[in-house]
Parts: structure tokens; sequence; C-alpha cells
């Protein structure tokens, strides 16, 4: 007798198994910075959009602000004239997706400060730093240091940048400039690089929950359709084996007649 594992088709059953899994299932929504700089100063304008999978014709968001639901329902979400008050970790969430993992925006005061697209990179990745100021205010003779070392002179403000990050590129940076007659200086901030024969995270090692049930669902899946092949051979050998035994049956009793 067959098992009511073997009696069902393969197709009901990853339905029967994955139906109930479809919706904690739902991809994890992501906060965007317009412009990418995560570091900015006060009466700055950022956008923080909200990338995650809407329903047809609903884009509806949910934001939280430090932890806090904040009032607005668009799918972006816009800072004018960023305050120091604007600092803290922001969240997003749609109707079909999870809440995202905080992204941290922080609102400095002052005349120039240091922006990069990240803090961390890789080594042989590009390095990127801009010396922002102010409203725009115009900077001339704008210096970027590394560990206290001159490392780009330029007349007119423009970015400093490494096409390939090295680890001796690791270090503390600020940039210097002049506004007006004022010679003003950003924060010193941290650039890491790491080695590419670095260790991997833990978490590298191991493949998301949905993937692994669904190669466990697809290795039952292979089990049962063997189990159901080998099960079909074997009554298919033993009914051809007892129409032959019958046929033999059959034709010695006629002789004997």
């Amino acid at each position: 007798m067959h098992s009511m594992w073997q009696l069902l088709p393969p197709t009901a059953l990853l339905l029967l198994v994955t139906g109930g899994m479809q919706a904690a299932d739902l991809p994890k929504a992501v906060v965007l910075l317009d412009p990418q700089w995560d570091r900015v100063l006060t009466n700055d304008h950022v956008t923080l959009k909200c990338q995650g999978d809407y329903p047809l014709g609903d884009n509806s968001t949910q934001w939280w602000h430090n932890g806090t639901l904040i009032s607005n329902q668009a799918s972006s979400y816009f800072i004018t004239n960023a305050k120091v008050e604007d600092s803290g970790d922001y969240k997003c969430q749609t109707s079909l997706s999870t809440r995202s993992d905080p992204v941290k925006l922080k609102v400095y005061m002052g005349w120039l400060l240091l922006q990069a697209p990240r803090w961390v990179v890789k080594e042989g990745e590009p390095i990127q730093l801009k010396c922002h100021s102010w409203k725009k205010t115009t900077v001339e003779n704008v210096q970027y240091f590394q560990n206290g070392k001159g490392k780009k002179f330029s007349y007119q403000n423009s970015d400093f940048y490494i096409r390939e990050a090295k680890l001796e590129h690791s270090g503390s940076y600020f940039c210097r400039g002049l506004i007006g007659s004022k010679n003003e200086s950003s924060e010193a901030m941290n650039v890491t690089v790491q080695g590419q024969g670095s260790p991997p995270s833990s978490s590298s090692f191991f493949l998301p929950w949905h993937q692994i049930t669904f190669i466990l669902v697809m290795g039952l899946l292979f089990a049962v359709d063997t189990g159901l092949y080998f099960s079909v051979k074997r009554d298919l050998r033993n009914s051809k084996e007892d129409w032959r035994n019958g046929k033999v049956t059959w034709t010695q009793g006629s002789q004997g007649k």
C-alpha cells in the first residue's frame, strides 16, 4: 500500500509545504539616500526613498525616525533645510515588504564637512571624498589630508578620488579651505580599507532561511519521486512475474489433459 506522501503528486506536495510560509517570505525594504551622503550640513536638502514591493495602485509607506512612526505616507520622505534634530535612524516599510534596516543620517553645524559614499571599502575599490561647504559657499585653496599629511591641493573645490584603494589608504581624513578670508577645516573621519584576504563574516557561510527551506523541499520532492519510481518499477516487475507464472501454469495444465 502506498503511503500518503506517495499518493500526493510532487506539485501538490510543494504547495503544501511552501504555502504556509508565503506571508513570512516578504522581501526587506531598503532606505536609499539622495544625495548618497549620510553626513550633511544644516540647511541641506535630503530625500529618503523607500525601495520595496507595492501592491498595484498603492504606494503607501510607513516611515520611522528614531523608532517613532512619522506621518509621512509617501514612498519618499523629503527633508528640506535639514536641522540637527533631523539626525538619527530612518526605517521604512511597504505593504509587500518587511521593515528595512536603519539608515543613519547625521546633520552637522559648520562651514565644511567631509563626505563619502562609504567609509569602509574593500581593497581595489574606489574611494571618493567630498569637501562639502555650508549652503554650497565658494571654497578656494582646498586641501585634503590623510593622517595629517597633505594628499591633494586644488585652487577650486573638487573631490578627492582614489581609483583603487590599497591598505595604506586607510586612515583619518579631513579637508581644509578658504571661505572668504577665513581658513576653515572639516571634522576628521576615518576611512577603512579591508584587505582581500580578510576572512568573511560568519554570516556569509549561511544561506537565508527561505533558500534553505527551498533546498529541503526540493530534496524531499526528489526523495518522493525516487520512491515512487522504484515503487512503480517493483509493482510492474511483480505483475509481470505473476503474469508469467500464470501463463506457465495454464500451459502445463493444457498439456496434462
